[in-house]
């Protein structure tokens, strides 16, 4: 069975170009799905992860009020906002409040850092922020799910737009009944 290929971003704020490539490079990477843990700031955010033909799911960040009117033509979740894809359980969050271990992959945003750890059957990733603002870079995650074993690709550039993007792959193999490896 082919892995699930998941495509996960956060904080755009206002910088749609900046989404825009990312999600053209997920698309390109293989992504099926699009997970998108807020601070979408605008239609036009909202509007690219419906035009982009992909099934997709989406919180309100802490700077998402305004698009609060919204929120059922794009489908836009408060948090945490729980869900499946298949069988695999996931929760989704912009702040990193709900961080307990209820889902099999627990996704958040707000800090702006990418980061990725797997406690017992959990992984809690945060995909980094899209705008660059904290890093000076844009980043985009995709993670491949299959048979309990992940592989996260984790994409990012500096802003200038002449650079290609750069990769880091973390893998976490499957686990066993009693919950090591």
């Amino acid at each position: 069975m082919e892995p699930l290929k998941i495509g996960i971003l956060s904080d755009p704020h206002r910088r749609s170009d900046l989404q825009q490539s990312a999600l053209e490079k997920l698309k390109e990477e293989g992504a099926g799905y699009l997970l998108h843990a807020g601070d979408l700031c605008l239609e036009e955010n909202l509007r690219q992860l419906k035009e982009s033909g992909l099934p997709y799911a989406a919180v309100f960040g802490n700077n998402d009020r305004p698009l609060a009117p919204l929120a059922s033509a794009y489908r836009i979740k408060p948090e945490p906002y729980y869900f499946r894809i298949g069988s695999l359980e996931i929760k989704m969050m912009h702040l990193p409040y709900y961080l307990s271990p209820d889902s099999e992959l627990v996704i958040f945003g707000h800090t702006h850092r990418f980061s990725c750890e797997r406690k017992g059957k959990t992984l809690y990733l945060n995909p980094g922020e899209v705008c660059g603002r904290e890093t000076g870079s844009c980043h985009a995650v995709l993670a491949e799910y299959g048979e309990g074993r992940w592989s996260i690709r984790h994409f990012y550039r500096p802003l200038d737009r002449n650079v290609d993007w750069e990769e880091e792959r973390r893998i976490f193999p499957a686990l066993d009944v009693e919950g090591g490896i």
